[in-house]
């Protein structure tokens, strides 16, 4: 349990695919899966982490978004909350489809190891022929939609939801460190959808004597994920995407290696 929330929370906010992560460490220590309540008290601790990361700029933006309501504000950091907002809506209709399909069917290993190839490719290709000069506040609603169906297609299990969010915003000339805070701050209604979810789950299929272990994952997983957004944001200007997608490469080659395409 320790190991897979130290895990999850540092895979969560990097382009390397935390479910990819999730399948690989269980197989090699021989656990089972590690149930919904302990997905739910991860995803509670990287939300805690992400919110906690960015406390000023969540609380500029809700303030933003609140006076472009309430007192007719209009300026960059409005616009730029109402593309957050915008570009979250594709990955809530395509979740609550998949959602309805069952996910299960996606996450087999070939898959995985497909997603985390290609999609890690195709950022690392993205990310050496993108400019690097514009700022979240710069962007248009159209280029907000394309990122939200970016976060969208990362629903797949393997492509990564940060590194997908992080490709659509260099392919419109963010810089690295503009992509990387815009992917995070998407982590926000997504990971607060997921919680809601999967707390409904868990209401109709109670847990029992398992509070403690769910507190101690939401810990882990906080603390980890939010040393992770530190160190990934201050080594970004250095290193670029290249160490991530050579990652990526290697880890979805390990997987078509282990587990062939269903595993």
């Amino acid at each position: 349990m320790v190991v897979l929330a130290v895990v999850q929370g540092i895979t969560e906010f990097l382009p390397i695919s935390s479910s990819a992560h999730l399948i690989l460490v269980p197989h090699f220590l021989g656990w089972d899966d590690q149930g919904l309540g302990f997905d739910l008290a991860m995803h509670l601790g990287t939300l805690v982490a992400v919110l906690a990361y960015f406390r000023t700029d969540v609380a500029s933006l809700w303030q933003a978004w609140v006076q472009s309501m309430t007192a007719r504000r209009r300026d960059s950091e409005v616009a730029m909350a109402w593309g957050l907002i915008l570009a979250t809506v594709p990955a809530i209709v395509f979740g609550g489809i998949i959602g309805l399909m069952g996910e299960e069917m996606l996450r087999v290993p070939g898959i995985i190891a497909t997603t985390s190839i290609v999609f890690g490719l195709l950022l690392g290709w993205v990310d050496m022929r993108a400019p690097c000069k514009r700022e979240p506040e710069q962007l248009g609603w159209r280029a907000y939609l394309a990122i939200g169906f970016a976060q969208a297609v990362a629903l797949i299990p393997g492509a990564s939801r940060s590194g997908m969010t992080i490709l659509g915003g260099r392919a419109f000339g963010l810089n690295r460190q503009a992509a990387a805070r815009v992917a995070f701050y998407l982590a926000i209604p997504i990971t607060t959808a997921a919680i809601a979810f999967e707390t409904m789950l868990l209401l109709q299929n109670p847990l029992e004597d398992a509070w403690g272990s769910m507190a101690m994952a939401a810990v882990l997983a906080g603390v980890s994920a939010f040393a992770a957004i530190h160190y990934f944001l201050r080594m970004l200007q250095s290193v670029g995407m290249m160490p991530f997608v050579i990652y990526r490469v290697v880890l979805g080659i390990s997987l078509f290696a282990i587990f062939g395409w269903s595993g």
